[in-house]
């Protein structure tokens, strides 16, 4: 099986298993901050922007898909990619991220362990660890839920011998919540807050694991 297709098939499973199993109810993590995304329409199909192209205008709850433009330096490294991985493509990249994205948030707000750490590397699974014992230490817990996914676009891409980096930029519309123990907000509110996060995913080519690990994640 090529690293491409069974990159699809993992995505595809963490997408389905992400709809079947939490749906909407995210989490927010200190440090390894903000979920989200919600799920296209079946048989919709995302706006996107094609390297070198104008965006197209999105269709309401369907966000933008980024790609740079083949000239830049992200774009070049996304070419390398592809040269080393030829069934490579970065729009079903991003489609399978989201899947990854919506899988990681949901077990972080349940606190699965079991579920976190085959996806993150051994440093990003620390960090999430740490804020899911700190919340549970406090007896608190924590509720997010998406309400709409702007954009996912690749902001940048590294390949340095067969291990590929890929940065994508989520931006979400969410309300987060934090109750304490005793049922009162602790932090958060019930709004809606748009939210801006990249997440680096990591892959080395030719290995038989077909999984995008997640290695860093920051807010903007």
């Amino acid at each position: 099986m090529s690293g491409g297709t069974a990159e699809l098939i993992l995505f595809g499973m963490v997408a389905a298993f992400l709809v079947l199993r939490l749906r909407s109810v995210l989490g927010k993590r200190t440090g390894y901050e903000r979920p989200a995304q919600p799920v296209a329409a079946p048989g919709a199909r995302p706006a996107e922007t094609r390297p070198g192209g104008a965006p197209q205008a999105a269709q309401p709850g369907q966000p933008h898909l980024v790609v740079p433009d083949a000239r830049t330096p992200p774009g070049q490294a996304l070419s390398r990619i592809g040269a080393e991985d030829p069934s490579f493509d970065a729009y079903r990249f991003l489609a399978g991220a989201e899947g990854a994205f919506r899988m990681i948030v949901s077990a972080f707000a349940a606190g699965d362990r079991a579920t976190l750490k085959p996806l993150l590397s051994d440093d990003s699974y620390a960090g999430f660890e740490h804020a899911i014992s700190a919340r549970e230490q406090a007896h608190e817990t924590q509720r997010t839920e998406v309400r709409g996914v702007t954009e996912l676009a690749i902001d940048a891409a590294d390949l340095r011998g067969s291990t590929a980096d890929v940065t994508v930029r989520f931006v979400t519309e969410q309300m987060n919540i934090t109750m304490a123990a005793d049922g009162s907000v602790a932090h958060g509110h019930d709004g809606v807050t748009e939210l801006t996060d990249l997440w680096t995913f990591q892959r080395d080519l030719r290995s038989p694991d077909p999984t995008w690990r997640l290695v860093a994640t920051r807010s903007v």
